[in-house]
């Protein structure tokens, strides 16, 4: 299918979904690989694996309109090999998405609401949180705290952030789309931050930029 989704957030910023219907090979031809990235490729013994790889790099080809090659630090936080943009990734079930910056950081996450999150609020919720009680909406306003806490993870650098200790989603009703507002607590301080959310299907989407 290929790209299905690409808007521009804020200045400097831009967001990209590929879903993906394409094969291993069709994806393949979509990129160029070096030896490193190719031996990357063939390290993963899961077809669906080597997919989503694939489809990362080929929507990162098209958000920058050149080939990019992507490298991770120690934390696994992704970076373009020529430090062009700052770079977020995620991706479930057949949807991959990106959000670039060249001046900002960027944090974004993308979920399938196909799992009975609730059996696991309590691992990410805190005591200062809301929830809706509406049996409707209830599944949907915990994932969109579920990928929120992501980008917000993301942005963090991954490093000293415990879901439910150190990340406060402000309370909040949910709709098809809408801003978020958080704060990140933990040993380097207090920080505020401002995250942005929409549903696509049964998709959820949520990404900060700072």
């Amino acid at each position: 299918m290929g790209v299905i989704h690409k808007s521009y957030p804020e200045q400097d910023c831009v967001l990209g979904i590929w879903e993906i219907q394409e094969d291993i090979d069709a994806l393949y031809n979509l990129v160029q690989l070096d030896e490193e990235e190719i031996a990357h490729l063939e390290s993963f013994h899961n077809d669906r694996r080597k997919i989503e790889w694939l489809s990362v790099r080929a929507l990162i080809n098209d958000m920058t309109g050149k080939n990019s090659k992507i490298i991770y630090n120690g934390s696994h936080k992704p970076y373009l090999h020529d430090w062009s943009y700052n770079i977020s990734i995620s991706h479930s079930v057949n949807l991959t998405s990106i959000l670039l910056s060249r001046q900002r950081k960027v944090g974004i996450d993308l979920e399938y609401m196909s799992h009975d999150i609730e059996k696991i609020r309590h691992k990410f919720i805190n005591e200062q949180e809301y929830i809706t009680s509406h049996p409707l909406l209830i599944r949907y306003h915990l994932y969109i705290h579920w990928c929120a806490k992501e980008a917000l993870y993301k942005i963090c650098d991954k490093q000293d952030i415990n879901f439910r200790i150190n990340l406060t989603i402000a309370p909040f009703e949910p709709e098809e789309n809408g801003e978020i507002k958080s704060t990140v607590t933990n040993k380097y301080g207090t920080e505020q931050y401002t995250l942005r959310y929409f549903r696509l299907g049964n998709y959820v989407i949520v990404w900060c930029i700072k």
